[in-house]
């Protein structure tokens, strides 16, 4: 099999790849009609409102999140995330319930919001560590990116479907079909070979578990870059539902329809990075670099388009730089943990990702109100641009890397890596290489 796809070679993960893709589809669905909701039908082009939304569907992560990794290491994977699932369908059922009867109110929306951020936040880690038990760690960063192509191979689909619904039928319907779609994954969980798992060790219960995983990470220096970069960019920077909502209703006057095929355009680009992902062996720590820096450029670029036609073209490269980005930094942090703390290090992770909505969803909604859509969206550049900043300086200054251009007809920058106070031999390193050897080095140091 091409080596683009070389996990679905294996059966467990064909099966799961395909549950995830339907229940994907839907859960975008729900998405877009429910911000569109939101913003349209309990508001007044309320984008503030919008953001407090996210904030709510988000925040539990910031609170829940540690712990929810523990129960990601302690409890079977298959187990726990068909009670999420079934969590999910039932907050998702109570929404387009009371849509469709016509006794929604913003509050009401507000505390399923919340219930459903209680749920992702313990579904989250679950899911990213129940990935290794499908394909083993060979394939994990393989497996990675083709959960992303498939998280936003759905999102072509499901935003455009949802915008066309909500029109026709209204955004209740449109939340309900979704309900359906969990039944997708639920099946798939049940129909996976327990035979051809890989399960990882779990931990059994014990004093300290919470803490270990907070000090793991910081010792780890190279993690605390990327857990600083993706802060960065997923609090300021990936709030795409208020910069497209804004853009399609205030900046050019559109519809939901109009919403929706803006968010399918995004996905364009998204499922792109996640396959060109996909072909790599190994997460590189200069792709998520050079991504951020690509990221913060094509953000100005739509900002500054003068028609939604321009605007949605402008999108392709923002999905593309924005899930290289983050898949590579998933993929990562993974790869670089060791199995039997993975899933506290991933909700931690997770925790730092989403668990930043709560402050940046707000804040670039009022920006939006106040300044307009595309302000907004230059923060989410400027976001991109600092998390490039926080690396490089990090890879210059803190570990005295020094970049120059390789002699050969190599197109990629080589790094020449000098550790103080260390007895290590002076070679030419790729980046990756040398995060790899910073970490042992570190390692050895507290040994001694």
């Amino acid at each position: 099999m091409n080596a683009m796809f070389r996990s679905l070679a294996g059966v467990n993960y064909r099966i799961w790849f395909a549950g995830a893709l339907i229940s994907n589809v839907g859960t975008w669905m729900q998405r877009t009609a429910q911000d569109w909701f939101v913003l349209t039908e309990l508001t007044d082009n309320d984008a503030a409102a919008v953001g407090v939304t996210m904030a709510l569907q988000f925040g539990p992560a910031l609170i829940i999140g540690p712990l929810a990794g523990i129960i990601a290491d302690r409890m079977p994977g298959r187990r726990l995330l068909a009670i999420t699932q079934i969590a999910q369908a039932l907050l998702a059922l109570a929404l387009g319930l009371i849509i469709v009867l016509g006794i929604a109110e913003l509050w009401m929306v507000y505390l399923l919001a919340l219930g459903l951020g209680i749920a992702t936040a313990v579904d989250a880690p679950a899911r990213q560590t129940f990935v290794g038990e499908l394909v083993g760690t060979a394939d994990l960063p393989n497996a990675v990116a083709l959960n992303s192509a498939s998280f936003n191979t759905a999102r072509l689909i499901g935003p455009a479907a949802a915008g066309l619904l909500t029109v026709l039928v209204g955004a209740g319907w449109v939340i309900l079909i979704n309900v359906l779609t969990f039944a997708a994954m639920l099946v798939a969980l049940g129909l996976l070979r327990e035979a051809e798992l890989q399960p990882m060790q779990k931990t059994t219960r014990g004093r300290g578990q919470l803490r270990a995983g907070f000090q793991y990470v910081a010792r780890r220096a190279d993690l605390v870059v990327v857990f600083t970069m993706v802060f960065l960019v997923g609090t300021f920077g990936f709030n795409f539902a208020i910069f497209t909502a804004t853009m399609a209703r205030v900046e050019f006057g559109r519809d939901a329809a109009e919403f929706g095929l803006l968010s399918s355009i995004l996905a364009i680009g998204s499922v792109v990075g996640a396959l060109l992902s996909a072909r790599r062996e190994r997460p590189r720590l200069r792709v998520i670099v050079l991504a951020a820096i690509g990221f913060a450029g094509s953000m100005v670029v739509a900002a500054l388009m003068p028609t939604i036609e321009f605007f949605a073209l402008a999108l392709i490269p923002i999905g593309f730089f924005a899930l290289t980005m983050i898949t590579s930094a998933n993929a990562y942090v993974q790869t670089t943990t060791r199995a039997s703390i993975r899933g506290r290090v991933m909700a931690l992770y997770l925790t730092i990702f989403m668990g930043g909505t709560p402050i940046g969803a707000p804040l670039l909604g009022l920006v939006a109100n106040e300044l307009g859509a595309r302000w907004a969206m230059g923060v989410g550049a400027l976001a991109g641009l600092l998390a490039a900043v926080v690396a490089v300086l990090w890879m210059r200054s803190t570990r005295n890397l020094r970049i120059r251009r390789h002699p050969a007809a190599d197109p990629w920058w080589r790094l020449r890596v000098r550790y103080d106070g260390d007895d290590v031999e002076r070679r030419e390193l790729d980046l990756e290489t040398a995060t790899q050897e910073i970490a042992i080095v570190e390692a050895e140091a507290r040994k001694t």
